[in-house]
């Protein structure tokens, strides 16, 4: 085994999605590949625990009602939690001038468009985080 890998299991995942049913889809394909996971429907609550737990990954959602997904990126430079690494999910349509704006900000690795291919987000948070499946 490759000793710059890292378990799933020592990892927490913060997934942030207003969506229920996509929410228990995420933490489902995360546990699935071994990680912990914590929750947050809601911006608020997602910097909150991003804050307090200091998750080793974020997967965000940009709609979010009443904190959009930038107002949180933003915020979450602005604390401790600005190492925190992200990716970005989104169900509306991006345009290449949002997407690449998006992906200039320092916290943010990597942009998904819904529908979520699930081979495609567990390759990349095992990528993102050097852990072995």
């Amino acid at each position: 085994m490759d000793e710059h890998l890292d378990k799933p299991q020592n990892k927490l995942v913060l997934i942030v999605d207003d969506d229920d049913s996509i929410r228990d889809l995420l933490e489902f394909i995360v546990k699935k590949e071994g990680f912990k996971v914590e929750k947050a429907s809601d911006g608020k609550t997602a910097i909150e625990k991003a804050k307090t737990i200091n998750p080793d990954l974020i997967l965000l959602d940009l709609m979010l009602p009443g904190y959009g997904g930038f107002e949180i990126l933003r915020e979450l430079q602005a604390y401790e939690t600005s190492s925190i690494p992200i990716i970005i999910i989104t169900g509306r349509y991006a345009d290449r001038t949002t997407i690449e704006l998006i992906k200039q900000e320092p916290n943010v690795k990597e942009f998904i468009e819904k529908p979520i291919k699930v081979n495609v987000l567990s390759a990349l948070i095992h990528k993102i985080l050097k852990t072995k499946p």
